[in-house]
């Protein structure tokens, strides 16, 4: 039995809830939505669904079959022409996801979302309970980003494997699915490089050595690098993903079979974050940067301590208490992210002292800690060290 078997029986064999993206490439051409594919990969999702599996498809594919609509062969680089194509496009691509499932019984609920959704605390828990209640009634919630109204660039998530993963972690999914147009993660770029091979387990993948990613096709905004980017979003979570070509007949009843090797599987990490750190690493855009010195730095990364106004060398952007801050080193390397508990102007007043001098300068003190290390999280490399993560 292959390494990636055995971890597949381990991961996969209780699944009951997971979150499925849908490629551009996949659905799209220059002619518009492959509906025989898109027909096909339908049936697939509600013959697992009707397996008791609770799924939501986080689908690409609007911008490209706007493009169609409107006789644009090229996509769009201005950004009210894309959001026109999105508007055209999105009513062709959910009219074809509700027909084909209805064709097995099965109701489609439309879910648009924009960054903001799941910055804001309070909308990202109205997210979750509508998805919960979604899922409860066993329809099939189809989300995708609400390109209409965003203005940056188009990519306010970055692109929709991002959103995929902040989905899986919403719902609390037991897996991810990305699929695209290529069969898994490879060595090195397979249209290119014929030596090129199948990485089919991936353990480690803030660090997974020997493999070349490259960017986005013409129809799409993500690539190989964002779907590794998603799947350490989702391994933060604690949750699997498998990176499969959506080209491929039957390849999500392959995904959901234990005994079936079929893409890349990617592993979770053991010591997953809890709900509301995730939310605050992965889902918050930092509103500035907190600079600490190297004992703040490790007390912050190897002893689990909050960051007290002591350790801040300097303290750039305009941020408020509650907003969320990079903290980096003196060098400029992001190790952490969190909330603070004091404005930008008033940490400039206070970065160097102890806490004890926090009323004095101020005229009142909220808390001791710049950020309490309930509201601080590690990241990147340093997300890996044996510091508490709960909290």
């Amino acid at each position: 039995m292959t390494d990636q078997l055995q971890a597949k029986q381990q991961w996969l064999r209780q699944v009951r809830r997971a979150v499925v993206k849908i490629g551009s490439s996949i659905l799209s051409s220059t002619s518009g939505i492959d509906e025989v594919r898109l027909a096909s990969l339908v049936s697939e999702l509600c013959a697992l669904h009707r397996r008791g599996i609770s799924l939501v498809v986080v689908t690409s594919g609007a911008v490209a079959a706007g493009m169609a609509r409107l006789g644009k062969r090229h996509r769009p680089k201005s950004i009210p022409e894309r959001q026109a194509a999105a508007a055209v496009g999105q009513i062709d691509l959910m009219a074809l996801y509700k027909k084909y499932a209805s064709e097995h019984g099965v109701q489609v609920a439309q879910i648009l979302l924009t960054h903001d959704d799941l910055a804001s605390r309070r909308r990202y828990l109205n997210a979750r309970h509508t998805l919960e209640e979604l899922l409860a009634a066993r329809i099939l919630p189809v989300a995708n980003e609400n390109d209409t109204v965003v203005t940056d660039e188009l990519r306010n998530f970055g692109d929709n494997d991002n959103l995929s993963a902040l989905i899986a972690g919403l719902v609390e999914a037991d897996l991810l699915v990305l699929l695209s147009d290529v069969e898994g993660v490879f060595t090195t770029n397979p249209v290119r490089d014929p030596s090129a091979r199948l990485v089919e387990l991936i353990a480690q993948p803030r660090r997974p050595s020997g493999i070349v990613v490259e960017g986005q096709g013409p129809l799409g905004t993500g690539g190989m690098a964002s779907k590794l980017a998603a799947a350490r979003k989702a391994a933060h979570a604690g949750i699997p993903t498998i990176i499969a070509s959506g080209l491929q007949p039957g390849v999500l009843l392959r995904v959901f079979n234990p005994s079936e090797r079929v893409g890349t599987l990617v592993l979770p990490r053991t010591d997953r974050l809890q709900r509301r750190k995730h939310w605050i690493a992965y889902n918050l855009r930092p509103a500035g940067t907190i600079t600490v010195d190297r004992g703040a730095f490790e007390a912050v990364v190897f002893r689990g301590r909050s960051l007290l106004p002591s350790g801040i060398r300097s303290v750039e952007g305009k941020f408020d208490a509650g907003d969320c801050v990079r903290c980096v080193t003196e060098t400029g390397e992001e190790f952490a992210r969190g909330l603070v508990n004091y404005a930008a102007s008033e940490l400039e007043q206070i970065r160097g002292l102890q806490s004890s001098q926090i009323e004095a300068v101020l005229g009142y003190k909220g808390t001791d800690e710049a950020i309490h290390r309930n509201d601080l999280v590690l990241t990147g490399e340093f997300a890996v060290s044996s510091t508490p993560q709960g909290g």
